[in-house]
């Protein structure tokens, strides 16, 4: 069964974007091409929670890798990505305030690999550019399957600052 999302317009890196992605779902999972599929799970996700997320952005290493290793605490609202190219650890948002109570797990994609790419989405408080909710989608380098690995309510603050830490 395909799907075709169209989100209309979305924002990404800070560029507006007309978003047409094709996805494809097998059982009870989606799988997609491009890690631009990554968005519009998020959006769908996004919005059956509740909170639509508005912006989004993808994760790159320094080094120009966009394949990470994905290990998070959503009680306590912690995110870390290990670039698969270059090992380098990078602490995602505001994570930095709450790892000393964080309990990091790592996200391995059904078909057991760990390699993946990352796309965050945030909903804003209605009327502000303040971050409310956080999701973080990925996308399996193997078998391209794509989902929402993580999400939190979070008081992120200005959304331009927030999401540069991606």
């Amino acid at each position: 069964m395909a799907w075709i999302y169209r989100t209309g317009t979305i924002t990404v890196d800070g560029f507006l974007l007309e978003a047409t992605m094709a996805l494809t779902r097998k059982g009870k999972y989606w799988y997609g091409d491009e890690d631009g599929d990554i968005a519009a799970v998020i959006g769908n996700y996004s919005r059956a929670a509740g909170y639509p997320a508005t912006l989004f952005r993808a994760a790159l290493c320094s080094c120009g890798s966009a394949r990470f290793h994905l290990f998070d605490d959503e009680v306590e609202g912690a995110a870390r990505r290990d670039c698969v190219a270059c090992g380098e650890s990078h602490l995602m948002f505001d994570s930095a305030e709450y790892l000393a109570e964080a309990n990091l797990d790592e996200h391995v994609c059904m078909c057991d690999n760990a390699a993946l790419s990352i796309h965050c989405g945030v909903a804003l408080y209605e009327g502000t550019q303040d971050v409310q909710w956080l999701y973080i989608g990925c996308r399996c380098a193997e078998c391209g399957m794509v989902g929402v690995y993580a999400d939190w309510k979070c008081e992120g603050g200005p959304v331009e600052a927030f999401m540069a830490r991606v």
